[in-house]
């Protein structure tokens, strides 16, 4: 009969996270995510074979939990609410939020991490292409090109650009930040076509 497993997987993603917050992303290592858990070296490679399996990990765990708030805003058909998400989740979660920008999705499905993991990276890009797709349909009737493409824009591609800057610096985005987003996401999405071309 095997043994119970002293330690869990969440015991060493919250280490991470931990970690992270006080001293920064890059300060996460194998050795020091150990020592946080009082865990033996070999038990954090055990579950993940290298320091790159183990924050690509904690990225998805944060992309997961992020998204699926995105996508409750779109089901509820607010999406304005979608678009305002991102820079109020960034201002609770300022140390998730540096996680984030340590990968991008293309990268770890074309990387050479475990097959898992990038199956589980496809799963969160289909069910947020499914959730954009959807509220295109419920807003415009159509789901083209165009229609996807102004639903990306408002509530994905602009919030993502109002806030980059301020998690490079470390600081949380002003309110003003939504005020901006909220005119943004009204032409875009309140407008007319002919309004926007």
């Amino acid at each position: 009969m095997g043994r119970n497993a002293h330690f869990q997987n969440e015991d060493f993603i919250k280490a991470v996270l931990t970690i992270a917050a006080e001293h920064g992303p890059a300060a996460v290592t194998i050795t020091a995510v150990a020592e946080a858990v009082g865990a033996p070296v070999g038990s954090v490679y055990h579950r993940f074979p290298s320091r790159d399996v183990l924050m690509a990990e904690v990225w998805l765990r944060v992309v997961a939990s992020f998204q699926e708030e995105y996508l409750a805003f779109l089901e509820k058909g607010d999406g304005l609410g979608a678009a305002l998400h991102t820079p109020r989740w960034v201002r609770r979660y300022p140390v998730e939020a540096r996680i984030l920008l340590m990968y991008r999705r293309e990268e770890l499905v074309a990387g050479d991490g475990p097959e898992s993991l990038k199956f589980e990276v496809q799963e969160i890009a289909r069910r947020l292409s499914d959730g954009v797709v959807a509220f295109a349909a419920r807003t415009f009737g159509r789901t083209g090109r165009e229609e996807v493409g102004r639903i990306v824009f408002a509530t994905i591609d602009a919030p993502y650009a109002a806030v980059l800057r301020y998690i490079r610096l470390g600081k949380k985005p002003p309110r003003a930040v939504e005020d901006y987003l909220t005119k943004t996401y009204d032409a875009i999405i309140g407008g007319s076509y002919e309004d926007i071309q």
